[in-house]
């Protein structure tokens, strides 16, 4: 098989997988805002939350071009995953966990206008489960190195074999990144259900400080919720925390991560610094507010 034949062979069948695919991808519209999104389940599209206007209508062009209205189900910007509501009659894209390696070829497949595009690309980076900087649990962090249309945003993408293993997303400094399967699995299910995912709460405003003696770091108390959980405890703005249940307080993403969805109702056990004296204060984390 002479080099001519292999390449066009190869070209068929990503044209083959693009395909395939396509008649679960919309395109999505809210204000000044285009990208694309997939049927996750009957009259269920699921698209990239930070692509979403925060507020006015929805619409969604699907696979043959017409447009419908599209109802917000739920979002969650710490996943970057939003959920919509269509009235239409729509197959889902199965989407299924697959490991990927470095070096896989993946092709991130969205819409614009109702008509398909493709990205082609290898996956630059997979590791373990991350947390993203809005504090969202993330199960794999999956990197891709292709050059990704603004509008392909909240598409599909999908391994060589033609399995989908998640949602094609702008990282930091514009990096596409996958949102895994596992984790639309997880959150999904909840903003259906819900209508957002329970975060946990102190009600307060804090800010990374440098502490003289032997913490080190901790996080300032910048200001208070008069009606949440660190005013009833007590605590007041100017406040140092240092520790939470006995460990020290060395960077902000000690308190993200302990504020996720299973936070919600659990004791802690703040130590913090008031004008130089040590104190332990006690507190019950609330249910971040929907606002």
């Amino acid at each position: 098989m002479n080099k001519s034949t292999l390449l066009t062979d190869l070209s068929a069948a990503f044209v083959d997988l693009a395909a395939r695919v396509a008649p679960t991808i919309v395109a999505v519209h809210s204000d000044r805002s285009r990208s694309s999104g997939f049927v996750w389940r009957p009259g269920l599209i699921v698209t990239a939350e930070e692509s979403l206007s925060e507020e006015g209508a929805f619409s969604v062009t699907l696979p043959g071009g017409s447009t419908v209205a599209a109802q917000l189900v739920g979002r969650d910007p710490t996943t970057d995953i939003a959920l919509l509501r269509v009235d239409a009659d729509l197959s889902p894209s199965p989407i299924e966990e697959s490991p990927l390696a470095v070096g896989a070829l993946v092709l991130a497949v969205g819409t614009e206008e109702g008509t398909s595009t493709a990205a082609l690309g290898v996956v630059s980076r997979a590791s373990g489960p991350w947390r993203s900087l809005r504090g969202g649990e993330i199960d794999a962090r999956i990197e891709l190195d292709l050059r990704l249309r603004q509008t392909a945003e909240g598409g599909l993408v999908i391994d060589v074999a033609g399995t989908a293993i998640g949602m094609v997303v702008f990282g930091p400094r514009q990096r596409a990144l996958v949102i895994p399967t596992a984790t639309i699995e997880r959150v999904a299910p909840k903003l259906a259900e819900y209508g957002r995912i329970a975060r946990g709460y102190l009600g307060l405003g804090l800010q990374p400080v440098t502490i003289e003696g032997s913490e080190g770091s901790g996080v300032m108390i910048m200001s208070v919720d008069p009606q949440g959980p660190g005013a009833r405890a007590g605590l007041h703005q100017g406040d140092i925390l240092i520790a939470w249940n006995g460990e020290p307080i060395r960077h902000m993403k000690l308190l993200l991560s302990a504020l996720g969805p299973d936070s919600v109702g659990q004791p802690v056990t703040l130590g913090l610094r008031r004008a130089g004296d040590r104190r332990q204060v006690a507190l019950t984390i609330a249910e971040r507010p929907a606002t």
